[in-house]
């Protein structure tokens, strides 16, 4: 536990930064531009987040091969390993941001986005599309430096990204006027020199990381592209499908008007902030998984697992109670309108069935990416984000008729459909029968 402590600390700052990062478009949007434009940022920003969660499952399958490795003392390969992940995600990134840019109109009706915030949607969507590169990069250099125990350059190289988008989006929002363009400009940017910085750290320590950065090394090697497609594609099927089940949820939720738009982009982003700090948690707990099957030290797997678990379980009634008594204090941060603030209190009361689930999935989540089970992971994602998510939203919202409180409470009760059946996979010993990856590398 202590070390695991020590080792999360890191990524919950930098997550918390990386949220910091899109919370503050959101937050000088609305100063600067209204309700309108925080229905647009929030919105539009799905697209964008579905297209770097795809990315990241593979960013995450080349941390999980890295991992193993090391546990497993087999230093030698991580050359090839890192620069078949470069190359994969690279041009994963540039497709899909290719893919979204001609796409974008038909999208963004398929949300049903607000006639009020239409324009501004596809402003930012644009914008933040054409520099997916930097995002992938990011969070591909990241997964490197979390497969080798690094937790504290990540957390470095994300506070520069959001001390630069600060200043910018109050440059560009702000003093300059821009709008939602300004914000997707400074969130680009802020991207891009984290990247930067990232990418040059690592070239710096290339001989301790076991990169040389040699234009022969970004070859792709067959074996470990087989072994990341194999891992990869059902996380990115997994993050791909939660983010598409978004879409259909902001659809119903759009059609309520423009006033349940906002608050749900807003409710989102908090909910999101809360996510993604308690997400640390996995990213300590993912590495440490690895590292040990890799050793074949199934005994110490586990107790990553109940550490996990501890530490979630705190963290989720430290904000159960921050949602109780300053919700409404929270939802202010982002909007002046007092037909969101009367809004908010709907959507806390829905919310609020989430957050045990978000704690049982922080250990066994870790545990199943972790030894590489990644059918299992995307099996219990579609259950989550597809079926469940859309299913129950659909189901409360309109066949009940309870509008918006419907819409919510179906989003908060999904992660169920992933946190049960992975406790239940975890405590019957099943996942002890999986082939340990590191034997193939």
């Amino acid at each position: 536990m202590r070390q695991m402590f020590f080792f999360m600390l890191p990524f919950m700052l930098s997550n918390a930064m990386q949220v910091l990062y899109s919370t503050i478009d959101m937050i000088i949007v609305g100063e600067y531009v209204g309700t309108a434009g925080i229905s647009a940022v929030g919105q539009s920003s799905q697209i964008v987040n579905f297209a770097t969660m795809v990315c990241l499952g593979f960013s995450n399958a080349g941390q999980v091969l890295l991992a193993q490795a090391l546990g497993a003392g087999k230093k030698k390969e991580t050359n090839n390993i890192i620069g078949t992940l470069f190359s994969l995600v690279l041009i994963l990134a540039v497709a899909l941001s290719a893919i979204i840019l001609v796409l974008r109109s038909v999208i963004l009706d398929v949300m049903n986005i607000p006639k009020e915030s239409y324009d501004m949607a596809m402003q930012y969507m644009i914008i933040c599309a054409a520099g997916l590169v930097f995002t992938a990069g990011y969070n591909m250099v990241s997964a490197v430096l979390r497969g080798m125990g690094d937790s504290k350059r990540p957390f470095l190289f994300i506070a520069i990204a959001s001390v630069v988008n600060l200043v910018l989006d109050l440059l560009f929002t702000g003093l300059l006027g821009w709008g939602v363009a300004g914000a997707a400009y400074a969130t680009i940017i802020g991207q891009a020199v984290s990247f930067v910085f990232s990418l040059f750290y690592l070239y710096k320590r290339k001989e301790s990381f076991g990169f040389d950065f040699e234009r022969n090394s970004f070859k792709i090697n067959r074996q470990y592209a087989k072994m990341m497609a194999s891992i990869g594609t059902p996380m990115a099927i997994q993050s791909g499908c939660i983010n598409i089940s978004m879409l259909f949820v902001n659809s119903m939720i759009n059609s309520v008007g423009v006033v349940a738009s906002a608050t749900f982009s807003a409710g989102v982003k908090i909910d999101d902030i809360i996510n993604k700090i308690s997400q640390g948690i996995h990213h300590a707990a993912m590495p440490m998984v690895s590292q040990n099957i890799g050793a074949e030290r199934q005994d110490r797997a586990k107790r990553v697992v109940y550490s996990a678990w501890i530490f979630s379980g705190i963290w989720t009634v430290v904000f159960i109670a921050l949602y109780i008594f300053f919700g409404k204090q929270m939802f202010m941060l982002f909007s002046n309108d007092t037909a969101v603030h009367e809004m908010s209190s709907t959507f806390i009361k829905a919310i609020l069935w989430m957050f045990p689930a978000l704690a049982m999935m922080r250990g066994t989540g870790a545990l199943i990416q972790g030894i590489g089970n990644a059918r299992l992971s995307m099996v219990l994602a579609l259950l989550d984000g597809v079926i469940l998510r859309i299913g129950l939203s659909w189901l409360f919202g309109i066949y009940f008729d309870w509008g918006f409180y419907g819409f919510v409470l179906g989003y908060g009760l999904a992660p169920y459909g992933f946190a049960v059946p992975g406790v239940i996979y975890f405590l019957s010993g099943m996942w002890r029968r999986h082939k340990v990856l590191a034997k193939d590398i």
